[in-house]
Order: C-alpha cells, then structure tokens, then sequence
C-alpha cells in the first residue's frame, strides 16, 4: 500500500520530486527508525550491565562512557531525541 502510493504520488513529498526519490528516501528513513528502536532497546540492557561487562569492546564502552556521562542525564536526552525524531520524521 504504501509503495503503491509513493509510486502514484499520493502523497505530500514535494511537487517535481520523483516517485524513485520518494521510495528510496522511505526507506532510508525507515532504517534510521529501526536503528533507533535497537539502540533503545540495547542501550536499557547496558544500562543493567556492570561496568567491567560493558567494557568487553573498545566501541561498547566509548558509546557507554557517552551514554552515561553527566550522571546518566545523556540516555533520558537521547531517549527524547529518539522519541521525537520517530514521530516527526
């Protein structure tokens, strides 16, 4: 339905923009979305996990040294972030 509608410009993209434009752009779009919902939900499991645990990767514990960072005030701000690029995106 949806790729039916992009496809026959029933939609409110931009007047001159392709319909291959708008499929590609959906979709890109869904992907961040969906990167996002796995980052909120591995970002809760980490926040369960003890530090040592965390600390296993170098890339794992450079994102949690970010996420916890200020006494934990970055995850509610990356939580509102991803809450409100979800729904207005």
């Amino acid at each position: 339905v949806t790729l039916s509608a992009l496809f026959n410009n029933q939609t409110t993209m931009w007047e001159g923009v392709p319909p291959v434009v708008t499929v590609i752009l959906f979709f890109l779009f869904m992907s961040i979305v969906g990167m996002l919902e796995g980052m909120q939900i591995a970002f809760f499991a980490v926040a369960k996990m003890s530090e040592e645990d965390r600390s296993d990767s170098s890339w794992a514990k450079r994102t949690c040294d970010v996420l916890f960072a200020n006494e934990g005030r970055n995850l509610p701000g990356f939580m509102v972030g991803r809450q409100m690029c979800v729904t207005l995106c």
